[in-house]
């Protein structure tokens, strides 16, 4: 489902000095595997996530997801890629602050080409438990409602494969509870590939896999 192999990625730090942040890092998940990736700041974590994604590509390596080669991949293709496949869930929202709640995931629907987008996004409102909410502005939604309406955005299209980063950083233990057992009960609904960053270790132990990185390198649980 996912393959990371031999992958390697380097940033120019403004003095010039080539910084390595991951480095010659291999990786298998299977699908419909639930994944938690820890480290301390700066290990790579979120770089990983964001090349599975395709946010951004490798200095060196192929990345597979879904057996597609996505290393190298246009930005359009990527973009189409993503719409099918992934849906991805970060801390911060990035909900469209003038549009509601039902809007910001009819978009994800659009984007991602399903017929009837707006019944669609009312059903993945409906999975979060926020149907009554579908009106209302972000800024009319409490941060734990913001980041339900980011996972129905993220799973409108029934994607094989859930990438979240950090989905819980920014809410209170209570909030945090609720999206933690959302997601797990979405990937089991939809059975799918879960991958979520985090460094509340409470959550890591309750993923099927617990993978560790440190300085680039995974230290425990990858191939």
């Amino acid at each position: 489902m996912i393959s990371i192999r031999s992958v390697s990625k380097t940033f120019t730090a403004p003095t010039g000095e080539l910084l390595r942040v991951l480095d010659d890092v291999c990786l298998e998940l299977e699908a419909g595997t639930s994944v938690a990736i820890q480290g301390p700041s700066g290990s790579g974590k979120s770089t990983l996530l964001g090349l599975m994604a395709g946010l951004d590509q490798p200095s060196s390596g192929e990345v597979v997801v879904n057996g597609q080669s996505i290393t190298g991949l246009s930005e359009l293709a990527l973009s189409r890629f993503r719409a099918r496949n992934l849906g991805f869930v970060f801390q911060a929202y990035h909900l469209l602050p003038h549009f509601s709640a039902l809007q910001n995931v009819v978009i994800a629907a659009e984007i991602a080409g399903l017929a009837g987008a707006e019944a669609k996004a009312m059903e993945a409102l409906a999975r979060v438990d926020l149907q009554d909410r579908a009106e209302h502005l972000p800024a009319q939604l409490s941060g734990g409602e913001c980041q339900r309406v980011a996972l129905a955005r993220a799973i409108v299209a029934r994607p094989p494969i859930l990438l979240c980063d950090e989905p819980t950083g920014s809410l209170d233990p209570l909030n945090a509870d609720r999206v933690f057992e959302l997601l797990l009960e979405l990937q089991r609904d939809l059975g799918a590939t879960l991958v979520l960053v985090t460094h509340d270790a409470h959550l890591a132990e309750r993923m099927g896999l617990h993978i560790a990185l440190e300085r680039g390198r995974i230290v425990a649980g990858g191939a």
